[in-house]
């Protein structure tokens, strides 16, 4: 997953340096993530995952950083099958 979102991200984030050189909790708006790329990573993320982000989960907490967005991921996935 982490490799998938990382690709995503290099792809989508347009961020000033390579995602694979982004440390797993570093902020990526510090980082340069913007407000519109944030919206395109997360509509690359439900398409490779094949999931839709609930309301609750549209936020900036949930895609400050590489864990956070697989933390993200993981719960959606996780809520699915039970549900």
């Amino acid at each position: 997953m982490n490799e998938k979102i990382r690709n995503l991200l290099t792809k989508l984030g347009g961020l000033p340096v390579a995602a694979n050189e982004i440390a797993h909790d570093a902020d990526l708006y510090a980082i340069g993530l913007s407000s519109f790329a944030s919206v395109q990573l997360m509509l690359g993320i439900e398409e490779a995952f094949d999931i839709e982000f609930p309301d609750h989960l549209l936020n900036r907490k949930s895609f400050v950083s590489i864990d956070a967005i697989e933390r993200t991921v993981s719960l959606i996935l996780e809520e699915r099958k039970v549900a």
